[in-house]
């Protein structure tokens, strides 16, 4: 089951960076922290371990000599990601740049709302 999350997660999150120019810090660290109960730590430092090339190397290094990565995960949700950026890209080039832009606006709104009113708290 874990393995499934992520894969959805990687694709999730490589689908939106491919649509609207995001996905790391926006998708991947809540969907680990809600999703797969990581530390919201563990969380960070897997996601920075995804995108480790070419951004991030001294964070990585810096979570990783704490203990804070999942090295699994980091590569289940890299591959997923690559996929699902390609996935995203193909989408959005066949999408009306209005319809991208509304998309946008609701998925921005959607993710804000959720966090402000079913976020897990420290």
């Amino acid at each position: 089951m874990r393995m499934a999350i992520l894969v959805l997660i990687g694709m999730g999150a490589g689908m939106s960076s491919g649509l609207f120019g995001i996905g790391g810090g926006v998708l991947i660290v809540p969907a680990l922290v809600y999703l797969l109960d990581f530390p919201l730590h563990r969380a960070v430092g897997t996601s920075l371990a995804v995108l480790l090339p070419p951004i991030g190397a001294a964070a990585v290094y810096a979570y990783y000599r704490a203990g804070h990565i999942d090295w699994q995960a980091a590569l289940i949700l890299a591959t997923t990601l690559f996929v699902g950026a390609w996935l995203g890209a193909m989408a959005a080039n066949h999408l009306d740049e209005s319809w991208l832009r509304n998309l946008f606006g609701v998925f921005l709104i959607a993710l804000g709302g959720y966090m402000l009113f079913f976020g897990k708290s420290a």
